[in-house]
């Protein structure tokens, strides 16, 4: 079974080797890819923690994107220990640097969704400009060979789990801090008594 997924994993991929290549979309995707490196998600959370409008947004981003570091960079991909199509088929020239970590799930994918179904959730509007640059993301994973479109999958199945439990898991935690918070002010109050 897993090699009827690879077997249809490279159809798609070489596919889009063939067919959808050009000199334009290259430099395109070589650079767009980038937007999705983990270290410019640690600084989009950034920017949300530091402007006061947006923190809730920032803390439930990092949140989500720290657990799925956890759950899908560090766990998974080191589990399946998956090679890269780029790997197997070394005769692709690649656009941008060859990665060193294995390619189950998307790591890109995954942290996209995450971001993005946690900022759409909180303002639907978002959904305008994150959804096409979430799916120009994965899909700049598969135009440049980095990753099998099952892995596209799996990181978008990830991402959204995470997401959702973000999102369910947020309220519950507010209430506990609000709840500990109303404890100090009255334990501090009668104390001054």
């Amino acid at each position: 079974m897993f090699s009827a997924i690879q077997d249809i994993d490279f159809y798609i991929l070489d596919f889009l080797q063939t067919m959808a290549r050009s000199p334009f979309w290259d430099r395109f995707f070589s650079f767009y890819t980038s937007l999705g490196d983990p270290f410019m998600f640690v600084c989009y959370a950034a920017v949300l923690l530091v402007i006061k409008k947006t923190r809730k947004d920032g803390l439930m981003v990092s949140g989500g994107m720290l657990t799925g570091l956890l759950v899908g960079q560090i766990l998974i991909k080191h589990l399946v220990n998956r090679a890269r199509p780029c790997w197997l088929r070394p005769e692709v020239v690649l656009l941008v640097k060859n990665p060193s970590d294995s390619s189950f799930p998307s790591g890109h994918t995954m942290t996209m969704t995450i971001f993005s179904l946690i900022l759409i959730h909180n303002h639907p509007k978002l959904a305008f400009g994150l959804v096409p640059a979430w799916i120009l993301l994965f899909y700049s994973r598969m135009y440049l060979y980095l990753h099998f479109p099952s892995d596209i999958l799996a990181g978008i199945a990830l991402g959204l789990i995470i997401g959702l439990l973000t999102i369910k898991v947020t309220p519950k935690i507010e209430k506990t801090i609000n709840k500990r918070k109303k404890k100090l002010v009255f334990t501090s109050e009668n104390s001054e008594e």
